[in-house]
């Protein structure tokens, strides 16, 4: 990494670098050759060919390309276009986007104490700021996790956070000011957890130049075993984003680093859930330490979605929304809801009569009454075809007694009271329910209309008139 690299971009390559530099006037065009070529090398494993090999190098430096633009949601094209430069300028995290950065391989620490020493200081600010903001940072963590975190003066600390410039010590020199702002290890011996920070930046506590609690707070995911997300809204997004200094995790933040250690201490204190009809209060003690922000995001869907008793839940990787009939909404990992649930979870629907709720995961199913989880069952119980593998969308519609079980352009009536399938089945879903796009990614009955989830877009169809009579967000369930 450390040596200049020249790469064999070919003349179709070299005019989409003009091209997309005409915006850019100030900047010379092999400024633009430098940047890319360093940028694909350091973030995305690109390595060049042996020498004389033109034709080869020009592929793999394109492929590679194209990973990256493919990481952050750009066209695809295999050329240095002005929004993918304009991404490569951006100040970063120096931790590469598709491959692992670590010392010693460990996906998470093997207990819940780490202890961290700060060596090296920046002279940007008082030593007594940089410790409270470092501490800070790891809070964010330890705030959703059983992680605990105690500052020692031993450098064998199982993480060590240093300011440095260009060469530091690592095999990964920083580049000065607004490029790499700082990079982290994996968990592990020796380096591995260790941070450091690009002391030529300018580090402040707002947004006048660098904010180092922000940052740490990014570092030490990595510090952790997380990896880099492609969600924006992410605090392990790459690309360096003011944010609030509050409730700056995400749902998928909050997720992955439960996936890890599990979730917060304080949930072993929430009380077993009462799933029987109706729902009594579960909520009076109930409260998650920190609130999701991403949930109004635009572009949110649902896994899955059902009602239980007087409450809908709201499932999404392997995280649960849940909201009362007073609109209360509470959230949290589906674990901390559903003990020894860690699935994600596919599809799901609610009998009233017995109080029990059925979650569907690949070509598994469970169910779950009185909170406790059931033993896991496989949907061919259901006497699907083999050909059906997984469910997207399940719901019950109680005046018929049939459960409608939904996959790419098909569904299957179930009979509750019979145990049996329809002998009519499969049904095509565009044919039986017009204006339905498929496929479907949650069901809900409701006051006679079934609310059918596609994408980040709910279309309510009236099961009567059987035509669809609205149209609205997936998040204006949540209140946005």
């Amino acid at each position: 990494m450390q040596g200049d690299v020249t790469l064999h971009l070919g003349d179709k390559l070299q005019d989409d670098v003009v091209l997309a530099t005409e915006s850019h006037s100030s900047i010379h065009c092999s400024d633009f050759f430098f940047l890319s070529q360093k940028y694909i090398e350091r973030f995305y494993s690109f390595q060049k060919g042996p020498p004389g090999h033109k034709k080869r190098s020009h592929p793999s430096f394109s492929s590679k390309l194209i990973d990256m633009q493919s990481f952050f949601g750009l066209n695809q094209t295999g050329s240095l276009d002005t929004e993918t430069l304009a991404i490569m300028k951006m100040p970063r995290c120096g931790v590469p986007d598709i491959e692992e950065y670590v010392y010693n391989r460990g996906n998470r620490w093997k207990k819940n104490v780490i202890s961290y020493r700060i060596g090296r200081y920046t002279n940007d600010l008082p030593m007594s700021t940089v410790d409270s903001l470092i501490g800070g940072a790891l809070d964010v963590w330890a705030n959703v996790s059983p992680l605990r975190f105690v500052r020692s003066s031993s450098r064998q600390a199982d993480i060590m956070v240093e300011f440095g410039s260009k060469y530091h010590g690592d095999y990964y020199p920083f580049d000065g000011p607004k490029g790499t702002l700082a990079h982290a290890f994996d968990p592990g011996e020796g380096i591995g957890g260790d941070v450091h920070f690009d002391d030529d930046e300018q580090w402040t506590v707002d947004s006048k130049g660098f904010n180092l609690y922000l940052v740490a707070a990014h570092e030490f995911g990595h510090s952790l075993g997380l990896k880099h997300s492609q969600n924006p809204q992410s605090l392990m997004y790459p690309t360096y984003r003011n944010r609030q200094s509050q409730n700056m995790l995400s749902s998928e933040d909050i997720i992955n680093i439960n996936a890890l250690y599990g979730p917060s201490i304080t949930a072993s204190y929430y009380p077993r859930l009462n799933w029987n009809y109706p729902v009594k209060s579960w909520y009076t003690r109930l409260i998650y330490p920190r609130a999701v922000k991403d949930k109004c995001d635009p572009d949110l869907s649902f896994d899955s979605v059902t009602n239980v008793g007087t409450s809908i839940f709201f499932f999404k990787g392997r995280y649960l929304w849940i909201k009362n009939n007073k609109h209360v909404i509470k959230e949290g990992p589906i674990n901390t809801f559903i003990p020894k649930m860690n699935s994600t979870i596919d599809a799901a629907y609610w009998l009233g009569k017995n109080s029990t709720t059925f979650l569907f995961s690949g070509s598994s199913y469970w169910t779950v009454k009185d909170s406790r989880k059931g033993s896991r069952h496989k949907i061919s119980s259901f006497h699907f075809p083999a050909s059906v593998d997984h469910i997207d969308a399940a719901v019950y519609i109680p005046n018929t007694g049939h459960v409608l079980f939904f996959t790419q352009d098909q569904y299957w009536k179930y009979d509750v009271r019979q145990k049996a399938m329809d002998k009519s089945n499969p049904h095509t879903i565009t044919e039986d329910f017009p204006g339905i796009k498929t496929p479907i990614s949650a069901a809900l009955y409701k006051h006679g209309f079934i609310h059918f989830f596609v994408g980040a877009e709910v279309y309510k169809y009236d099961v009567r008139k059987r035509k669809v009579v609205g149209i609205k967000k997936a998040n204006s369930w949540l209140g946005c």
